[in-house]
């Protein structure tokens, strides 16, 4: 029979697969072997320094159970002289990263999804040597399939940091020895203009007269996100998680503080003024509740179904009510979620430019023509036209900050721009706020 160290001396050991470490009588050794089941289910024996029920012995398990639930990875490494693979390696961080790189709600971030698109090219090629052999030219080779991949300069460089932060995490578990992350740190970004990654092209302003031909192509909802965006300049996931309950009403001025923003994780404030075009604009989307979000996909799929509703011409028949209700399903996998988010956000704005800016004849959908027929006829080099039209006459919701941005610049200055934008710094705000190139050539033309 198994037993347990504890305070009150020896008690039965848990089931076998428990997590938690349990100690019996080695009678070959005569000492104490504990005994655990980590996260894969793999069974762990080690062997404690010290006879059985020893102060040594205790003192070996009291360590053993402190170290498995501050890092039960790091405490298992340590019973296997062979040390982990990369694959153990990239296992471990990321089950780290589900639990730390989650919102308020509980929610992983899109951190996780990115480190692990980035863990995913590692594994592939390295998962199965020993983590202590990844060195800086395994690295460099991880690298290139993210240029070869299509990825740009800077997204390479942002998921290199991300491999590396896996192995800095490992050494500060106790993992791997230090060396391995400092080799890697070695490994230099892509510079510009000297590697074959391409270079994204900055992010412009948007006119108002494209985004004005755009308006009649989004329903009310994302409408009402583009006008609150081009008023107040707020970026888009602060506009989709606008809800009554976050925005101070007692002054002229409402002052909005979004419950999560893009500086939250650092504990940075962050308050957008609304002013009365505005506060005119988001009362038209006010709901009984408080808690409502302002913007929501499920109240523009109801308006969609009410005014279908409102317009159909044949009266609704028992028989057609009674197949449609033997027709719906109880629970739907695919529903409208209560807000948008950046991307539902974006896709709209991408369906609506393709059809306010349709592609030439040759190339735009005929008239009863599905799309997938549609692009099933195209040859590779028209489709490939298309993809150029649309990435012309496309634009992205967060051009309308720099649009803001450049206007605030433009009429009130830089730091007016940078107290609008919520930046800490004057440099982030020249990113957005492009600078007054008239007025440049207007003192040219009297200086110069």
């Amino acid at each position: 029979m198994q037993f347990l160290h504890s305070s009150q001396g020896l008690l039965p050991c848990p089931r076998v697969g428990s997590p938690f470490p349990a100690t019996f009588h080695d009678k070959h050794a005569t000492r104490a072997r504990a005994v655990w089941t980590d996260s894969s289910g793999t069974r762990r024996f080690k062997i404690l320094p010290g006879a059985f029920d020893s102060d040594e012995s205790r003192t070996a398990f009291a360590r053993l159970v402190a170290e498995l639930a501050t890092s039960p990875t790091s405490a298992t490494t340590r019973t296997n002289p062979g040390g982990i693979s990369v694959n153990e390696l990239l296992l471990a961080y990321i089950d780290h990263a589900e639990q730390h790189y989650r919102g308020p709600n509980g929610i992983p971030t899109d951190e996780v999804r990115h480190l692990k698109t980035a863990c995913r090219f590692v594994r592939e090629l390295y998962g199965t040597i020993p983590a202590n052999e990844f060195g800086p030219l395994a690295l460099k080779a991880v690298r290139q399939q993210f240029v070869s991949a299509g990825w740009s300069r800077k997204t390479v460089n942002a998921r290199v940091e991300r491999v590396r932060r896996v192995f800095r995490w490992g050494v500060a578990e106790e993992l791997i020895p230090p060396t391995v992350h400092q080799a890697l740190v070695a490994v230099a970004g892509l510079e510009r203009g000297r590697t074959q990654a391409r270079e994204t092209e900055p992010v412009k302003p948007v006119d108002d007269v494209t985004v004005d031909a755009t308006l009649p192509f989004l329903n009310r909802q994302v409408r009402g996100l583009v006008e609150f965006q081009r008023l107040t300049g707020c970026r888009p996931t602060e506009a989709c998680r606008v809800r009554r309950s976050d925005i101070d009403m007692s002054g002229p001025v409402w002052l909005y503080r979004p419950t999560k923003h893009k500086g939250s994780w650092k504990g940075k404030p962050r308050t957008i003024a609304i002013g009365p075009k505005a506060q005119s604009l988001l009362r038209e989307f006010f709901t009984p509740s408080l808690e409502d979000y302002l913007f929501s996909p499920r109240r523009s799929v109801e308006e969609l179904k009410s005014k279908r509703a409102a317009n159909r011409n044949t009266p609704c028949y028992p028989s057609h009510m009674r197949h449609n209700a033997e027709r719906r399903k109880a629970n739907p996998k695919c529903t409208a979620k209560e807000r948008y988010t950046r991307l539902s956000y974006g896709t709209a704005i991408n369906r609506a430019c393709d059809k306010a800016f349709p592609p030439p004849l040759h190339l735009a959908l005929r008239t009863g023509e599905s799309v997938g027929r549609w692009w099933k006829r195209l040859t590779a080099e028209e489709r490939a036209e298309v993809k150029v039209w649309r990435k012309a006459h496309r634009w992205a919701p967060n051009q309308l900050r720099h649009s803001y941005a450049t206007k605030v610049r433009k009429d009130h200055g830089l730091e007016a721009a940078q107290v609008s934008l919520g930046h800490s710094k004057a440099n982030t705000t020249e990113i957005y706020a492009e600078r007054n190139l008239a007025l440049a050539v207007k003192v040219a033309a009297e200086v110069g």
